[in-house]
C-alpha cells in the first residue's frame, strides 16, 4: 500500500475525533448546565407568587434581558436573588407598568441580550446534530467502508518473512509453496484441467508456526495478501460483522489474484445456534463468510487462509469441499525440525563453541517453535546479565527451566519445616520415576522455589511421542504421587505441596477412563463429546457412577504402588532428602550415585 492511499484514512480519523470530541465537550457542558440548573431550583419563584409579592410591595428590584424568558427578583429581607420563568414577556412588562401606575415602586433594570450569554442555547441546539454526525461517522466506520484489512504487496513488503525462515514443516511448506505458484502462474494449471483449492486451513496448538506460515507467504507471493483477525469482525451493532466481510471481499475482488488471511478463524466460524444476541450476530457474520467463499468463480483466483488452534470450534460448513479444501495440521516440530528451528533462531546471537543445537533439540521434545526462540531470547538475556562474552552450556539450561518452571526466587524465606517437607516430596517424585520402567531419567531435584512450586523435580526429554501406551499412563500416575506417598511415610502427614499433581493425576485417569477406553469396566467407548448428563444414559443409568469409580481406582492404585517403592527405599529416601537440604539442587550424575549407575 503506497503511501498516498494512507492519507485519507489518516484524515478520515482525524476528522472522527474532532468531532467526537466536541460532542464529549458539548455533553460536558450540557451537564454542567443541567447540574447548575438543579442546584438552583430551589432559588425559583413561581410567577404567581412574583405577582403576589409586587402586589404586596416586597419587591425591590427586577432584572430582566430582552428577548430572555427569565427574571432575576430581589425581594425585601432576603439575601439571595430569585429566578422566576415568564410564560409571556410582554404581558409581564405591561403588569410591571400598571402596578408602577398604582404607586407600587421597585427598581426595573432591563439590558440587552450580549452573544455569551446565548453560548449555552447556541451549543444546546447544536448537540443533537453533533451527535447523530458522530453516530454515523462511528457506523461508517465500524462497517468497514473505510479501510478493512492490511494488504502486502510485493512493491512494499511488511513483511521480511520468507519460506527460509519457515523449519520444521517441510511438507506443509510444499502444499502453500503450491499456492504461490498457481497465483502467480494459473495458466499453467489450468491447461491441465487442474483447480486450485479456494481455501486452505492451517490448525494446530499455539506457537507452532502457523501465523509464520501467513507471514511467509505474504513474503513469497507477487500478489497483494489481505490479512485480518477474525475477532476485527465480530461487533455490538448487529449486521455489522457481515458487512465487514462484504467489504474484505468486494477489496479482494479488486485486487484479484490475491490472498485472504483470516487469523483466528475461531472467532466468526464457530458452529452455529438458534439462539439470539451475539450468537446471532455471529451466525449471520459466518452465513456472510460461507456465501463469500461460494461466490467465487475460477477466474477470479482468490485463495482464503486461515488459522486456528481450535478447529473442533468450526462449523461443519466451513470444511466442506468447495470452502476450505485442504486442512493441514501444523503440528510441534519434531528433533530435526527443533534442530532447524534452533539453527534459524541461533542467527545474530553468540554462543560457546561446545554448545549444540542438536543437544537443546534432544532435550526439548514436545516445544514448539515460539518456545525454542523463547528458550534461545532467554538464555542470551541470562548470558548478557552474568556477563558471559558467549552463551554457555548453563545458560542454556538455566533459559529451559525458567520457560518451564518459572523464575528461580532464592530471596524468598521458607522455613525448616516447609524445607524439609519439599525436600522429602521431591525425593519421592524422583526416586519413584527411578524404578518405574516407562519414565524417563531424572535431569535435576531441587528445592528451590521457581514460580508457584516450592520445588521441582525435571526429567530429560529425549524421546517424540505420538502414542502413549497404557502402561505408560499408570506409571505416570505412580510418578506423580510419588511426592504424596513420600510426605505420608516420611513425615506422617500430608500437605497442600501435591495438590497439582493431584489435579494432573485427575486429568490423566479421566482422559484414560472417558477418552482412551482404557478402563475394563466402562470399556473401549469415547465419552469426550458426551457434553450432558441425557448423553452419558445412553451408555447406562449408573454411567456416572462407574466413570467415578474407575478413576477412583486408577489414583488409589498408583497411589499405593508409590508407597510400596518408597517403603523398599525408604534409605535412598532419607539420604536424598538429607543432600537436598544441604545443597538444595543434585544434578543427573549425583542422582545416579545414589542407585550405583554410572
Amino acid at each position: 500500500m503506497s503511501k498516498d492511499n494512507k492519507k485519507p484514512k489518516n484524515i478520515f480519523d482525524k476528522i472522527f475525533v474532532i468531532i467526537a470530541s466536541i460532542c464529549v465537550l458539548l455533553a460536558i457542558v450540557i451537564m454542567a448546565l443541567v447540574i447548575n440548573g438543579k442546584n438552583a431550583e430551589n432559588k425559583d419563584l413561581a410567577y404567581t407568587d412574583l405577582i403576589k409579592q409586587i402586589s404586596d410591595g416586597n419587591v425591590e428590584k427586577i432584572e430582566m434581558t430582552v428577548g430572555s424568558t427569565t427574571a432575576k427578583v430581589k425581594i425585601k429581607d432576603e439575601e439571595e436573588e430569585k429566578k422566576v420563568i415568564l410564560p409571556n414577556t410582554q404581558a409581564f412588562i405591561e403588569l410591571i407598568q400598571d402596578k408602577v401606575g398604582e404607586g407600587i415602586e421597585f427598581d426595573l433594570n432591563q439590558k440587552q441580550q450580549s452573544a455569551l450569554t446565548r453560548i449555552p442555547e447556541i451549543l444546546i441546539s447544536f448537540l443533537p446534530t453533533a451527535i447523530m454526525l458522530a453516530l454515523f461517522i462511528m457506523i461508517y466506520k465500524m462497517q468497514g467502508l473505510g479501510e478493512k484489512g492490511k494488504v502486502y504487496e510485493e512493491t512494499e513488503r511488511k513483511t521480511k518473512v520468507t519460506f527460509d525462515d519457515v523449519a520444521g514443516l517441510e511438507e506443509e511448506k510444499e502444499e502453500l509453496i503450491e499456492i504461490v505458484d498457481f497465483l502467480k502462474k494459473p495458466e499453467k494449471f489450468n491447461e491441465m484441467g487442474a483447480k486450485i483449492p479456494k481455501g486452505v486451513l492451517l490448525y494446530g496448538k499455539p506457537g507452532t508456526g502457523k501465523t509464520l506460515i501467513a507471514k511467509a507467504i505474504a513474503g513469497e507471493a507477487n500478489v497483494p495478501f489481505i490479512s485480518m483477525s477474525g475477532s476485527e469482525f465480530i461487533e455490538m451493532f448487529a449486521g455489522l460483522g457481515a458487512s465487514r466481510v462484504r467489504k474484505l471481499f468486494e477489496k479482494a475482488r479488486k485486487l484479484a489474484p490475491c490472498i485472504v488471511f483470516i487469523d483466528e478463524i475461531d472467532a466468526i466460524g464457530s458452529r452455529r445456534t438458534s439462539n439470539s444476541g451475539a450468537e446471532s450476530e455471529n451466525n449471520q457474520t459466518l452465513n456472510q463468510l460461507l456465501v463469500e467463499m461460494d461466490g467465487f468463480s475460477t477466474e477470479e483466483t482468490i485463495i482464503i487462509l486461515a488459522a486456528t488452534n481450535r478447529p473442533e470450534m468450526l462449523d461443519k460448513a466451513l470444511l466442506r469441499p468447495g470452502r476450505f479444501d485442504r486442512q493441514i495440521t501444523v503440528p510441534a516440530p519434531d528433533l530435526r525440525g527443533r534442530e532447524e528451528i534452533l539453527k534459524i533462531h541461533s542467527k545474530g546471537k553468540k554462543f560457546a563453541d561446545n554448545i549444540s543445537m542438536k543437544s537443546i533439540a534432544e532435550d526439548t521434545a514436545g516445544f514448539t517453535g515460539a518456545e525454542l526462540a523463547n528458550i534461545l531470547n532467554e538464555a542470551t538475556i541470562i548470558a548478557t546479565r552474568k556477563e558471559h562474552d558467549k552463551v554457555e552450556q548453563d545458560d542454556i539450561e538455566e533459559a529451559v527451566k525458567k520457560v518451564t518452571v518459572g523464575l528461580e526466587k532464592h530471596s524468598r524465606v521458607i522455613s525448616e519445616k516447609d524445607k524439609k517437607l519439599t525436600a522429602y516430596h521431591e525425593a519421592g517424585h524422583a526416586i519413584v520415576s527411578q524404578y518405574l520402567p516407562t519414565q524417563t531419567a531424572v535431569k535435576e531435584v531441587s528445592i528451590i522455589p521457581r514460580g508457584l512450586a516450592g520445588g521441582y523435580t525435571m526429567y530429560k526429554t529425549n524421546e517424540d511421542k505420538f502414542y502413549v501406551s497404557k502402561t505408560e499412563m499408570e506409571e505416570k500416575l505412580i510418578a506423580l504421587l510419588g511426592g504424596r506417598a513420600a510426605e505420608k511415610l516420611a513425615l506422617d502427614d500430608i500437605s497442600t505441596g501435591a495438590s497439582n499433581d493431584i489435579e494432573v493425576a485427575t486429568q490423566v485417569a479421566r482422559d484414560m477412563v472417558t477418552i482412551y477406553g482404557m478402563s475394563d469396566k466402562i470399556g473401549p467407548i469415547s465419552l469426550k463429546d458426551t457434553g450432558s448428563l441425557y448423553d452419558l444414559k445412553i451408555f447406562g443409568e449408573n454411567i456416572e457412577d462407574a466413570i467415578g469409580e474407575e478413576v477412583r481406582k486408577l489414583i488409589n492404585t498408583a497411589y499405593l504402588d508409590a508407597q510400596t517403592i518408597l517403603r523398599q527405599n525408604m534409605d535412598k529416601l532419607h539420604e536424598i532428602a538429607k543432600v537436598l537440604l544441604e545443597k538444595e539442587k543434585i544434578n543427573e550424575e549425583e542422582f545416579k550415585k545414589f542407585f550405583n549407575i554410572n
